[in-house]
């Protein structure tokens, strides 16, 4: 990707400057000739020996041209009967150097690692001799040049000369060196494609920057005499060429198109070369060239450009978002507010720009990106409003923005004359550096103009404050107008001044006048129109002129907006703009003229009998003259010299220099209707009468005063100082009141302390201040005369504050006591570093000298213990970062003892414990990086973050010094500052003028965003102790509000694809949710419509726990229909549970009639009765409003109805491995931390795997998927449970022999589904429960599998859990309460009391939605809106509440004194619930402030599992994103366990060597598996696109090696990706079909890529070069199910190609090809049509249809599909007919043919996976699959097989047959 400077294009010659040759060499006859033809001056190249005569560039061969251009223009003339030879040097990525050579000498074409030689055929005249010999003769083209050779253009494109024969990618252009014999022109480089045969004009009105075409730049451009055509004239040579080759590849003229010389069309389109080769980024980019360069020239617009889809490592810029709008004419390297890119790696072929352009309203929004950082221009009128479409393509950090700049301490930077006040008199607006500033007097509130990209000088308003101009310091000026109101930019202009010092608005706003010098230093004033900006129109210029006067202000007429006013040393000059003219006038100032005036003003008021212009104008000087000028008769009127000396002020004067003593020097004057007043040198403001007559009112500041200006309402007067202090005067209170205090120079470093809540900085002005943050007013002020404060540290704990200076003196100052403490002189030269240990204990200092000096801190005067001498490296440079302490205060880091090295050491002693070499670190790069700045992680990381000198940040292992991974590039220019913030999620860099803020993990396509502001180099970025702002220092200090955490606490739904995260190196996972109860909570819930319960409610007995049950002694009255309950035993003031409501007015307590066994045992036939006890129970069928009830995914599959089970020992397929955890499961993950026993279910199997190496072993017992599991305590019985299968009316629960994985019980008494499970205590018991359909509590004996009770209730419940107190006690949660349960056993009978204890009324109408007990007699449960509620046991009562969450919390762990909370923000949360106990004494008056959150995790979906060890430490955690996280809060990380698929997979296919495997999926990834580990390797993904179909390129004749190993995937948009396996990136992407695809294939050399769409198109397109090269329709009209390639025999079938390939439709047709790639032959070979009934009943849709070519017998093909039987057809291509057929039970879904021995895998709808042995028909059917059987596929071996059911995948073994 060409840089900044080389866009659109460069000349060559003319940047280099070839005609001065000091660039540039020449040998021989070399000479610069003027050409008659092409009217310019060329270069003539001529010698016998085209080595000894050649031009080259660059001057020496140890220089570079450095050119990143893609195609090199050469516009040349060989000389005719003549030979020549051009070599160029060019780099690859890898920085080798390889040399492309073409010449009329060479007679083929030959090639090494570093050369390649191309023979050039020169084209003569058309219709000549030579001409017409070669098109009739193949021999002899190459040669001499003809006689009438012409003018050529010749387009080189790099890139793919390097790609398509070597391999290579290309970096950049080395040097040229053009050897005798030829003519040049020009020599161009871009990464555009020109076409000469275009003009401008043809371009705009065909609309050619759609198409990837921009007309030949002039530069670049031939002359065409009117009436001619370019491609008659001269040729156009494009290589590679696009049309058929000669035997050997050389560069010569396509006879193909236009651009061959035939005959040119009309239409300029049919103009052109063909496209194929202009990638979609090529095309992107020169649409936006076209619309940047022709902003106006739009006939019709472009059509929408499909987005492109980031992937992982692609430079993918962000989309377009909201900034101050801009004109697209302004400076190129301006940055937004913020703005985003990913410019981390390498970009792939196609440059790896992606532009989108959307046309949306009246507004077109355009991006573009120079270098590294993205500038956004917005044409129209208004601000920017964020993009409501394709914002989610690219995958960014959020929230966007994550900085919000809150204020700004500064002010000035420029002048601290331009000040203003808004109409309304409660604000004023002022410059800070490069921001404008609006800030209200009563609130301090700041509102921000951000836009200037240097100093503002000069402010303007008019008259009634709605329109603001502003100008920034030049070379060149820029003016900016705004809408003061809106905040929006209506315009931007350069200005003709090269500085702008003044501004001044008509009253109207219809005239704006400016004031500066020009480049020569004369002063300038402009005057534009700008009456039509606020409706969208443009700025003009009215009038201008030039004078040799000085002018020191002017100010248009508020009565006349044609008429100014000016003053200057020795001048008052009166101006008017007239016929387009700008004229002036000077005042005749007699014997005054000599005085230097500096500010004026008009008189205020308006008298009826007066005319507008009868006004008096006020002019001040530096002598302290105030002139009264008659305005309408162009004279003085009066003369008053204002005397300091005289208590009335002020004395008439009749002659200058009459009254006694020094006048006062006056910087500015401003006048109301009864008063003036004016600023002076002296440091006073004073107000005067209009007649000057005494001071009223005066005020003294401690600089002098720089402006004054009187508020509108005449009430307050502003006023400014040298100093950069701002304050107001209140003229009724004589109170001064100052609004802003700053540094008069740049800030160089600052510190923050958090305990008081200070801020500390130090300046060149030689200051140290001390400010509040809170207010950000200052606090204290110390000032060094003669020495420069450079280095400033608050003490963590103490109110000191250290600071180094220039002299090497560190000083420690007591704030408390306003005192120095005490002196240290160990440095003598400035001091660079200064920082103290975090725990307060030590200081640490370094110099310019590079010594390092330890100081001990335990008291207040701190005192040495240790100086080291050169060991901080003396050229490092100074900062903030300088010396870094890690957050434990064990290791200090710096840059030494050389700037190559990075030094750890102990803190406490200064042992160096670690060096680093960052020189060392890139292999690649061939010149020395050094560290620049240095900044540790949070401690349980143990990183070390080192920025360099090459833009980089290294993140290396503190301890080791390892290289975990590199950042790059971060900044254009070198990092100045680096912060991470405490959680270790986000990252601060400055560099330059801009701020960046990174996502730490780098998990999206961007990750970053840029802010600016800053005019100057920013010194320092760090985050406040708090972590909610961010501080920036630099030409003022900037606080930001940091809005991360409050972000990411509650996100809306929408925002949760564009934050879709690749796993590619980072902790991240992609998640994308679809159920609205899986979100956090937008509002409360409304109740369910069904009525309500009844509740007898009364008080609760407090004697003890029998009191607060009821019991159900007359349980037979249960089933009675129509009868009356009333409570037994049990009073008015007894509360009870509703547990059967059968007429919704009755009140009944369940028990069970008859108690009798359920269980059944595995060999029990599935149709087979069971008995069960069963009572009536209302059907609730309204889902509860919380993510923890558990939903099945919906499957259209049924069970089969037969199974073919292979005799025990004679299994062939053994299940090795599952892929996958089911995140739609709840609680369907275990682990003991005691036993190690680990288990979780993915589909209908529970995976038992051992985690320390993580071997497999499956548990298969369930036939649908799997809901819930729970472990006994002591960890020997499993339980699990799955819904009901076909016939069956009842859900099926297993328990599990731990030890033997065997199934020693099924349990069935539910209807729908198991929500959850519980062991008692004592394991004899085990509680489930149903879901909101079924809702029944079963008890079961685990002893007899006998179920001792089943208990209907009204309401959902969500979960269950025994207490572990004791056994008879559990408690469940549902809608707005807690049941307690007592388990009461009299003999063989159980009775069952409950209590229904209502969730506190502050929580509202809430669902309880988890629990878990706590120490002693604690319950906490967790509610749908956040809250946790603690109870207590014994009375069952609720005695305090705290929000722990925004979203629902699902998940609770209790063990002591901590608890876990797990909830849908994707966030697990640690609280230390240690004083909850004592809080228990105080009942429901308890406080929640002693719960602390010590430590939260972020993960990539909703928590729906959790299990922790008993000190809760550690654990796992599983989540709806089909992963299980091991968590560690000691080290406060997330490891990623097991991870899968959350969607459907849609392919899956064995690498060639078999030692990984890839899989694909609806959610846009492809991902790696290794097959030894079983780990998740490398994942690609692609946001908003499903990946449809993917292939492994097969293995090489040539040795394997690991650059090789790629896979190719197609996406639901129409694109092809290949993705490199060992550098984990995309290499190509592709366009070939507008549809998805659905099939794709490598051709058996791996050549070749084949695929097919869902229209029925095949396109075959080369890898190589990216093109598409033929595009097969046969299949058109339905989609492709099957590509499969393999080899033949060269003339096998009686055709010829070495390749036998297959085509497989959905209409049951199969194309059979041969084909020789490299030969361009493709030929059918057969074609089969299979019938099928008419109408096909029973099947909800049509089978697919699949064939493959059989591995075992040559020149048969197998096919599947929907027919009149279902079987399984072989079809002999030698004979042309079905030669034999196998029956299958079901239609297919799947096939796979072992390559190696003769087995057939089918899948099945049925979920059923068959093994088929052929010949002799012997089938083995596999269970394992929830879902529909839809891919199997056969590694190359034969020994595996991988197949893939919804989202989990399977891998099996063949271990036998």
């Amino acid at each position: 990707m060409a840089a900044a400077w080389q866009r659109p294009y460069l000349n060559v010659f003319k940047h280099f400057r070839v005609e001065e040759w000091k660039r540039s060499a020449r040998e021989g006859d070399v000479a610069a000739l003027t050409d008659a033809r092409l009217k310019g001056t060329v270069y003539r190249i001529r010698g016998s020996v085209p080595a000894s005569s050649y031009l080259q560039l660059p001057r020496t061969g140890t220089q570079s041209l450095g050119l990143a251009g893609r195609y090199l223009y050469l516009l040349f003339r060989p000389m005719p009967r003549k030979h020549f030879v051009v070599h160029l040097d060019v780099a690859t990525e890898e920085n080798q150097v390889v040399r492309i050579s073409f010449s009329n000498l060479f007679k083929e074409f030959k090639s090494t690692a570093t050369w390649l030689q191309f023979p050039f055929v020169c084209g003569a005249a058309e219709g000549s001799a030579a001409d017409r010999a070669a098109r009739t003769s193949r021999r002899g083209l190459v040669g001499a040049a003809p006689a009438d050779v012409r003018w050529t253009c010749l387009v080189l494109d790099l890139h793919s000369i390097l790609s398509l024969y070597l391999n290579r990618r290309y970096g950049h252009l080395k040097s040229v060196k053009l050897c005798s014999n030829l003519l040049v022109k020009n020599l161009c480089t871009s990464d555009l494609v020109f076409d000469p045969g275009v003009t401008f004009s043809e371009a705009q009105q065909a609309d050619l920057a759609c198409r990837g075409v921009a007309p030949m730049p002039r530069e670049m451009a031939f002359p065409v005499p009117k009436g001619e055509k370019w491609h008659d004239l001269y040729d156009y040579i494009r290589f590679p060429s696009e049309g058929s080759k000669l035997p050997y590849d050389s560069i010569q003229k396509s006879c193909l198109g236009p651009a061959a010389g035939g005959q040119v069309s009309e239409d300029p389109v049919q103009q052109l070369p063909q496209p194929v080769t202009l990638t979609k980024a090529v095309r992107d980019r020169l649409s936006l060239i076209h619309q940047i360069t022709s902003p106006k020239a739009m006939p019709r617009r472009c059509p929408v450009i499909t987005k492109s889809i980031p992937e992982v490592h692609l430079t993918t810029p962000g989309p377009p978002r909201a900034v101050p709008a801009a004109d697209q004419e302004l400076e190129k390297n301006q940055r937004p507010h913020s703005a985003g890119d990913a410019g981390q790696s390498p970009s792939v072929s196609d440059g790896g720009i992606h532009v989108y352009a959307h046309q949306r309203s009246e507004r077109t929004i355009r991006a573009t990106r120079s270098g590294s950082e993205e500038s956004v221009y917005r044409k129209g009128p208004g601000p920017g409003v964020p993009s409501g479409r394709g914002a989610s393509a690219c995958r960014r950090l959020l929230p966007d923005p994550i900085l919000k700049l809150r204020m700004i301490i500064g002010f000035g930077g420029c002048s601290t004359k331009r000040v203003l006040w808004t109409q309304n008199n409660a604000a004023v607006v002022y410059p800070c550096h490069a921001v404008i500033v609006t800030l209200q007097i009563q609130t301090g509130e700041q509102r921000f103009f951000i836009g200037h990209t240097d100093k503002v000088s000069a402010l303007a308003f008019n008259g009634n404050s709605t329109l603001l101009a502003s100008a920034q310091a030049g070379p060149p000026s820029v003016v900016r107008l705004w809408d003061f109101p809106t905040g929006s930019c209506l315009s931007v202009f350069k200005t003709h001044v090269r500085s702008l010092l003044s501004l001044s608005f008509s009253y109207s706003g219809a005239v704006l006048c400016g004031v500066g010098k020009d480049g020569h230093g004369k002063t300038m004033v402009v005057v534009w129109n700008a009456a039509q900006v606020t409706r969208g129109g443009e700025v003009a210029v009215l009038a201008k002129a030039h004078t040799d006067v000085d002018i020191q202000a002017l100010k248009i007429a508020f009565f006349d907006d044609t008429r100014m006013v000016s003053c200057g040393r020795d001048n008052v000059r009166l101006w008017r703009v007239r016929s387009g003219a700008l004229r002036s006038c000077p005042v005749n100032l007699g014997e005054y003229h000599s005085l230097e005036f500096t500010d004026l003003a008009f008189e205020e008021g308006h008298a009826a009998e007066r005319e507008p212009e009868d006004r008096t104008l006020f002019v001040c000087s530096k002598s302290g003259h105030v002139l009264e000028v008659d305005y309408k008769n162009v004279c003085m009127r009066s003369v008053r010299r204002l005397l300091p000396a005289q208590p009335r002020g002020c004395q008439r004067q009749d002659k200058a220099g009459g009254g006694a003593g020094p006048g006062i020097a006056i910087n500015s004057i401003s006048i109301s209707s009864t008063f003036c007043a004016t600023g002076s040198e002296d440091g006073y403001l004073r107000l005067w009468p209009l007649d000057f007559s005494a001071v009223v009112l005066e005020a003294e500041h401690e600089a002098p005063v720089s402006s004054v200006c009187i508020s509108p309402d005449s009430r307050k007067v502003l006023c400014t100082t040298t100093a950069g202090n701002l304050g107001y005067l209140d003229i009724q209170s004589r109170d001064y009141n100052t609004l802003m205090r700053s540094h008069e120079d740049s800030v160089l470093a600052f510190s923050v302390e958090g305990i008081w809540k200070q801020m500390a900085t130090v300046s060149q002005d030689n200051t140290i201040r001390v400010w509040d943050l809170v207010s950000m007013q200052q606090l204290y002020d110390f000032t060094a005369a003669e020495e420069t404060p450079c280095a400033v540290a608050f003490h963590p704990t103490q109110q000191i504050l250290a600071c180094g200076f220039d002299s090497g003196m560190v000083r420690t100052f007591s704030l408390a006591a306003s005192d120095l403490l005490v002196e240290h002189k160990q440095h003598r030269t400035v001091i660079t570093g200064l920082t103290f240990s975090p725990d307060g204990n030590f200081m640490f200092s370094s110099c310019l000298q590079g010594t390092l000096a330890l100081y001990s801190c335990t008291v207040q005067k701190s005192h040495v213990l240790r100086v080291l001498g050169n060991v901080v490296a003396r050229d490092a440079g100074s900062g903030s970062d300088a010396l870094v302490v890690s957050g434990d205060s064990r290791l200090l880091a710096f840059v030494g003892p050389s700037k190559y090295v990075v030094t750890v050491m102990e803190a406490c002693s200064l042992d160096e414990l670690l060096r680093v070499d960052i020189s060392i670190l890139d292999l690649n790069s061939t010149a020395l990086d050094s560290a620049a700045r240095v900044c540790f992680a949070p401690v349980p990381r143990g990183e070390l973050l080192v920025s360099t000198s090459s833009n980089k940040i290294l993140v290396l292992d503190a301890k080791t010094g390892r290289l975990a991974r590199e950042v790059s590039p971060v900044h254009k220019l070198s990092c100045s500052s680096l912060a991470l913030s405490k959680d270790g999620r986000y990252l601060l860099t400055a560099g330059g003028k801009v701020i960046k803020v990174w996502d730490y993990q780098m998990r999206f396509d961007v990750n970053f965003q840029v802010y600016i502001g800053h005019s100057e180099p920013v010194r320092q970025v760090a985050f406040t102790p708090d972590q909610r702002h961010v501080i920036s220092v630099g030409d003022a200090i900037f606080l930001w509000d940091f809005l991360a955490l409050p972000a990411e606490s509650s996100r809306p739904v929408g925002d949760e694809g564009s934050y879709a995260t690749p796993l590619l190196f980072t902790e991240g996972s992609s998640e994308k949710l679809k159920d609205a109860s899986e979100t956090p909570r937008q509002r409360v819930p409304l109740p369910l419509l069904s009525s309500p319960p009844c509740l007898d409610v009364g008080s609760v007995h407090q004697a003890g726990c029998q009191s607060i049950f009821s019991e159900s002694d007359q349980e037979e009255e249960a089933g009675l229909p129509g009868s009356s309950r009333t409570v037994a035993n049990g009073d008015k003031d007894a509360s009870v549970l509703v547990v059967e409501s059968i007429r919704n007015e009755e009140l009944v307590v369940v028990r069970p009639k008859v108690r009798q066994e359920s269980s059944r045992s595995p060999g029990e036939s599935a149709n087979e009765p069971r008995k069960e006890t069963k009572s009536p129970k209302s059907q609730c069928s309204v889902r509860p409003d919380s993510y923890r009830h558990f939903t099945p995914r919906f499957k259209a599959s049924v069970l089969p109805q037969s199974f073919l089970s292979p005799p025990a020992g004679s299994e062939v397929l053994k299940l090795k491995a599952v892929i996958g955890y089911n995140g739609n499961g709840r609680g369907n993950m275990v682990w003991n931390p005691d036993t190690g026993f680990f288990a979780y279910t993915c589909g209908c199997v529970i995976v038992v795997e051992d985690l320390h190496s993580g071997s497999q072993n499956h548990w298969l017992g369930h036939v649908e998927e799997i809901s819930t599991l729970a472990v006994s305590h002591d960890a020997q019985v499993l339980a699990s449970a799955s819904g009901k299968r076909n016939g069956d009316s009842h859900c099926q629960i297993c328990l599990w022999n731990v030890q033997d994985g065997v199934c020693t019980a099924s349990l069935f008494h539910h209807e729908t589904q198991v929500q959850a499970m519980a062991f008692s205590r004592d394991d004899r018991f085990l509680l489930t429960l149903g879901d909101y359909s079924d809702q029944t509590i079963a008890l079961w004996n685990t002893y007899t599998y006998e179920l001792m009770s089943s208990t209907c209730i009204s309401e959902p419940v969500h979960d269950v859990a025994f207490s572990p107190l004791s056994h008879r006690e559990l408690a469940c949660v549902g809608k707005g309460a807690v049941m307690f349960w007592l388990l009461e056993q009299q003999g063989a009978d159980v009775n069952l009391k409950v209590h229904r204890a209502p969730a506190p009324d502050v929580l509202g109408p809430v669902e309880l939605t988890s629990l878990c007990y706590g120490a002693d007699t604690l319950l906490y449960s967790g509610t749908n809106s956040g809250q946790i509620c603690v109870w207590d046991t014994e009375t069952n009562c609720c005695f305090m509440t705290w929000e722990a969450d925004e979203g629902e919390i699902g998940v609770l762990v209790c063990r002591r004194n901590r608890l876990v909370s797990g909830s849908n923000t994707k966030r697990i949360r640690l609280w230390a619930v240690a004083a909850v106990q004592e809080l228990r004494l105080k009942g429901p008056d308890a406080r929640s402030s002693s719960v602390l959150l010590e430590h939260e995790i972020t993960l990539d979906g909703t928590i729906v599992s959790a299990a922790f060890d008993d000190s809760l430490e550690m654990g796992i955690v599983g989540t709806t994103a089909g992963t299980l996280w091991y968590i560690n809060w000691t080290e406060s990380t997330s490891i990623r366990l097991i991870s899968g698929h959350k969607n459907k997979v849609t392919e899956v296919c064995f690498s060639p060597d078999e030692t990984h495997c890839v899989t694909c999926g609806e959610d846009g990834s492809v991902r790696i598996w290794s097959l030894g580990s079983m780990e998740l390797v490398v994942q690609f993904q692609v946001l908003n696109q499903s990946c449809q179909c993917l292939a492994w390129k097969p293995r090489p004749i040539v040795v394997w090696g690991a650059e090789s190993q790629h896979v190719v995937a197609g996406y639901s948009d129409g694109t092809i990706r290949v993705f490199s396996i060992s550098r984990t990136e995309m290499e190509l992407k592709m366009h070939p079909h507008a549809v998805a695809l659905t099939a794709i294939a490598y051709s058996t050399d791996g050549e070749m890529i084949l695929s097919g769409g869902k229209d029925g198109l095949v396109a075959v397109s080369s890898p190589r070069t990216g093109m598409t090269i033929r595009v097969l329709a046969d299949h058109k009209g339905s989609p492709i199910t099957v590509l499969q390639c393999t080899r033949k025999q060269y003339r096998d079938f009686e055709v010829e190609g070495g390749e036998l390939w297959l085509a497989t439709s959905s209409d049951r047709r199969v194309s059979v090809w041969a084909s020789d790639w490299l030969k361009d032959k493709c030929e059918l070979l057969d074609w089969l049509s299979f019938p099928a009934p008419a109408g096909p009943e029973g099947l909800g849709s049509l089978p697919p249809s699949l064939a493959a070519f059989c591995p075992w017998e040559a020149g048969t093909l197998v096919y599947v599909g929907f027919g009149v039987q279902k079987e399984v057809l072989f079809y002999s291509l030698r004979k042309k007919q079905v030669v034999e057929k196998i029956s299958l039970p079901y239609f297919a879904t799947s096939l796979s043919l072992s390559p190696a021995a003769r087995f057939m895998a089918v899948g099945f709808g049925e979920r059923l996976l068959r093994l088929l042995s052929c010949p002799a028909r012997d089938a083995q059917d596999y269970a394992g699959h929830d879902d529909a059987v839809h891919l199997c596929r056969f590694a190359p071996s034969g020994r595996r097989l991988l197949t893939a059911s919804h989202s989990a995948v399977l891998i099996w073994e063949l271990t036998g047959g």
